[in-house]
């Protein structure tokens, strides 16, 4: 994951003293801007997130109009992705666009919400809702932020969310062709050649298409399908197989 924490991480010009490390959120103490960042920072360097993200939390709610406060509600989201609390991350970096959507950080904001929901992408059996959400997350960073790093990034992990997404289509496909539905098999699998086209479970998808054709016996479509296949990816063993299974269909 990229960092832009040096930034922020320098102490403000004052002694630490009376450092928390407790994870229960501090009472309420009036305490000067540079005491209380600095203490979020302590317990940061220390890895005491969640007392970490409280004492950032902290430098909001007592100096809400400082530079500082910016600063420390991005701090306060990243310490709650390190601590795996993703959906805090997420709130408290879109409260930070809503409030500074103007701030050169603000791609870091949208940055860690594609990553907050990145993170609990689950396996193509499960609801795929989140891998959605990431996918619109980093697609709003490359679409906002071209030429930065975080775009460069995101990319990255918009091609992996549309694999991901193809998988999904494809585990649904194969289950229809398992159960011999195969116009519902092969609505899944042309979702995956239209829709996911870069991905990698193409030439699969149109093996699959071809299987399901034959199924129903409409040779044609089989035939055509596989030349698709075969012209786009001559080299493939998904390819080799529908030229096997288009052999011993026509003999």
């Amino acid at each position: 994951m990229l960092h832009l924490y040096k930034f922020f991480i320098p102490l403000l010009l004052i002694l630490i003293s009376g450092c928390s490390s407790t994870n229960e959120r501090p009472e309420y103490r009036e305490r000067s801007l540079a005491a209380i960042y600095n203490n979020a920072v302590y317990n940061l360097d220390r890895g005491r997130l969640q007392q970490a993200a409280f004492e950032f939390d902290e430098v909001e709610r007592q100096h809400p109009y400082s530079s500082w406060a910016r600063r420390s509600m991005l701090m306060s989201a990243y310490a709650y992705y390190l601590q795996n609390q993703y959906d805090q991350a997420v709130s408290t970096a879109q409260r930070f666009i809503s409030l500074h959507p103007g701030n050169k950080h603000a791609v870091y904001a949208y940055y860690l919400i594609g990553q907050s929901y990145y993170e609990r992408i689950q396996d193509v059996a499960r609801d795929q809702r989140i891998t959605e959400l990431a996918l619109e997350s980093f697609v709003e960073v490359v679409r906002r932020y071209p030429d930065t790093d975080y775009a460069k990034d995101s990319q990255l992990k918009i091609d992996l969310t549309l694999d991901h997404l193809a998988g999904k289509e494809m585990y649904i496909g194969r289950y229809y062709l398992q159960k011999k539905a195969f116009l519902a098999a092969i609505n899944r699998f042309r979702t995956v050649t239209v829709d996911f086209q870069t991905t990698s479970h193409v030439p699969e998808a149109l093996h699959r298409t071809v299987e399901a054709y034959l199924s129903m016996g409409l040779l044609d479509e089989a035939y055509n399908t596989a030349s698709v296949l075969g012209h786009n990816f001559p080299e493939s063993s998904w390819y080799k197989d529908s030229y096997e299974l288009i052999k011993d269909n026509v003999e």
